[in-house]
């Protein structure tokens, strides 16, 4: 049963599901942070969460797939375990609640960078998506666009440690930026995509305006 569809029964209206996605350095976090902030303000129970991660068990594989060096088939099946975990703990629960579920990636994030950076077939992305969550897809994913160039500058301008994806050089981010332009061209109904280069005033009027379609 897709996600926000009504279960019947006297059960509370099913959730709503929305993944946040972009290259390194689009700015994720920030608006994740100011989304969650407006729905709540709206009366909706909120759940933040992010993948790889989002349990206990998920967050040490993602320590692993952001810091150990791994072929990358390894690191796609780490990637949907922890994924398997954390819509068992987490999504799907919360889903079944009538809770909003906001997502800092989610599986168009592993079709960008292990398939699209990486080189993995998109046909055995797919496989392990049927496989780990089946019909379940968000209902609206907000890809935040920005130039690679500028994502690079916005990481170095933090002055945080970067991880082992961040370090790669700008062809892997190029890649990583063609598969999800893709991806959103090819599902131009769940996938908005966002110019992110714009001041952050900007982006929250036009969030506004895509979640009151929700």
């Amino acid at each position: 049963m897709a996600a926000g569809a009504d279960t019947g029964g006297g059960a509370p209206p099913r959730g709503r599901f929305v993944t946040l996605e972009g290259i390194d350095g689009a700015g994720k976090s920030t608006h994740l942070a100011w989304l969650a902030e407006r729905l709540r303000a709206l009366g909706h129970e909120v759940v933040v969460t992010r993948e790889p991660g989002g349990t206990p068990l998920g967050e040490r594989l993602r320590s692993l797939i952001l810091g150990e060096s791994m072929a990358p088939d390894t690191e796609a099946l780490l990637v949907f375990a922890a994924r398997a975990e954390h819509l068992a703990q987490v999504i799907r629960p919360a889903l079944a609640r009538g809770a909003w579920v906001l997502s800092d990636r989610f599986t168009d994030a592993t079709f960008a960078y292990q398939g699209g950076g990486r080189g993995i077939p998109p046909a055995r992305i797919r496989a392990l998506e049927s496989w780990v969550h089946g019909d379940l897809q968000p209902d609206l994913t907000l890809f935040f666009d920005v130039p690679v160039a500028l994502g690079q500058a916005r990481l170095a301008a933090t002055g945080a440690a970067l991880d082992r994806f961040e370090q790669e050089r700008a062809a892997f981010h190029e890649r990583v930026r063609d598969a999800y332009l893709d991806r959103a061209r090819a599902a131009p109904g769940r996938i908005r995509v966002i110019d992110a280069s714009q001041p952050p005033s900007v982006i929250h009027k036009e969030l506004e305006k895509i979640i009151s379609t929700l």
